[in-house]
């Protein structure tokens, strides 16, 4: 059973009864949550009726020292309307960007480096708890200070939140068992929001720009919660869904695509820069990165081969279909569903018939092999076989 703590005893008390220095009884101000007994208007006046002006003072002093905050602003503001305008115009401008972003430095820096988690005095054990809200309070400010007029403090502190969001699938910077379940941060809001702000300030060149270079780094395939269901899983969506509302004309697709494959030569070259020290066999290894990253984007990736084939930046896809960046089944399938738009379903189905004897369970390689009659595993067959029994099963009656 709950129990009302000292401090919500006394917050009670403030709201139902305030006590004359006589001692002649309780003049009933009574909160909302005892409405039974609550007085009207009139019945409210008549009782303030007898009271003399010393009497009104300590009674309104006795609810604004010891009522809540809102109370408090409450009463300020009758007290003086002129600074209640103020503190509400301060209250509508937006965060200043370069508070922001240190802020948001510093906590990064503090998660990545495990303050959040082990019995570093840096951040105090309550903190550590609290540590959700101050990432939603960062978020917030981020968000709300990008109305600024010198925004690019606030860009920077919305995409390193994104950053060290994405990261907490792989690390644990906080105790939590899922960090953005928890904090409740929906990272495919947050980057629309910023997409769409940047292509409004900036322009298309520079979105652009900055979209395709962050897409390969916060993309996705199952969301970003390490459970992938909850709450959190039903708000979020694929980025590739979000550049797809986004970019309309045949020649936004085009400029972009053009950035989004720059933006995978520079990881191709900086892994390329990466010295060797550790030995192949580590984990995770080049190939696991390549692979995991093509996974990633294979949404953008169907989505590029279905705007871009047979127009004239067509050639954009052979330099997707062979990227140095990319690897992995997906990456073939990329190459397979290439095959098949230009008419060559041979190569097609030898294409998925690889794929597949890689991830023979992979839903989306089966159902593009019996488009274009690949031949498929044995256990490709039963999994198909068990899926087209499942709706039957569940039927009602």
């Amino acid at each position: 059973m709950r129990t009302t703590s000292g401090r919500g005893r006394r917050n009670c008390e403030a709201w139902s009864t305030v006590r004359n220095p006589g001692g002649a009884g309780l003049v009933g101000l009574t909160s909302a949550a005892v409405a039974l007994n609550r007085m009207n208007r009139d019945e409210f006046f008549a009782k303030l009726a007898g009271l003399d002006e010393d009497r009104l003072k300590k009674a309104l002093w006795n609810l604004y020292w010891r009522g809540p905050a809102q109370l408090r602003e409450r009463i300020e503001s009758e007290l003086d309307p002129a600074q209640d305008a103020v503190r509400k115009r301060a209250a509508a401008k937006p965060p200043d960007p370069g508070t922001v972003l240190l802020e948001v430095r510093d906590f990064a820096e503090l998660a990545r480096a495990g303050a959040y988690i082990a019995g570093d005095r840096r951040v105090s054990p309550k903190e550590r708890t609290r540590w959700r809200l101050t990432f939603r309070r960062l978020a917030a400010d981020a968000l709300a200070a990008l109305r600024h007029e010198d925004s690019g403090p606030a860009e920077e502190a919305v995409a390193l939140l994104i950053d060290l969001a994405c990261e907490t699938k792989r690390f644990d910077y906080f105790r939590s068992e899922d960090p953005m379940e928890a904090a409740q941060f929906v990272v495919s809001d947050a980057a629309a929001t910023l997409w769409e702000f940047v292509r409004e300030r900036h322009g298309f060149t520079r979105f652009a720009a900055v979209a395709a270079t962050q897409l390969p780094r916060w993309e996705s395939a199952y969301g970003w919660s390490r459970s992938g269901w909850g709450k959190l899983a039903e708000k979020e969506t694929s980025l590739a869904s979000v550049l797809g509302t986004t970019l309309r004309a045949p020649d936004a697709w085009t400029a972009f695509a053009d950035c989004y494959l720059n933006a995978l030569d520079q990881i191709a070259r900086t892994e390329a820069a990466k010295p060797a020290s550790r030995p192949s066999y580590s984990y995770p290894d080049s190939d696991y990165r390549r692979s995991g990253r093509s996974r990633d984007l294979a949404e953008w990736h169907s989505l590029l081969l279905e705007r871009l084939a047979g127009s004239e930046a067509e050639d954009r896809l052979d330099r997707l279909a062979g990227h140095p960046a990319l690897g992995g089944p997906e990456l073939t399938f990329v190459q397979a569903q290439l095959a098949q738009l230009r008419g060559d379903t041979d190569a097609a189905r030898t294409l998925t018939e690889a794929c597949l004897g890689r991830l023979p369970g992979h839903e989306g390689f089966a159902d593009f092999a019996v488009q274009i009659g690949a031949e498929l595993p044995a256990s490709t067959r039963n999994k198909l076989t068990e899926r087209a029994r499942r709706p039957a099963a569940i039927a009602p009656g």
